[in-house]
């Protein structure tokens, strides 16, 4: 346990940053989540607007460093990948 001053302020921070953080991630996880169901029911023009609104979260979730800049990178590419594995399958 904390005995200093300070190092009580500072667990405190942590638990703070811990909520603030752990709400962010789960936001980017529900929508993730909605996007993918879009593109396995088939509604690919929900899949693309749910698209648009998970990489703007990201992108925000990244400036505020609760995600790495290039995790968020990666998670918006694949993401991208598969809306456009499935642009192209519903097009052939």
């Amino acid at each position: 346990m904390a005995n200093l001053p300070s190092a009580k302020k500072r667990v405190k921070q942590y638990e703070r940053n811990r909520v603030r953080n752990r709400a962010r991630k789960s936001v980017i996880k529900t929508e993730t989540r909605r996007m993918l169901d879009a593109i396995q029911r088939g509604d690919l023009q929900e899949a693309q607007d749910t698209f648009v609104r998970v990489t703007k979260k990201i992108d925000q979730v990244a400036a505020k460093s609760t995600l790495h800049r290039n995790t968020a990178a990666r998670k918006k590419s694949r993401l991208a990948r598969r809306l456009n594995a499935a642009l192209a399958n519903k097009s052939e």
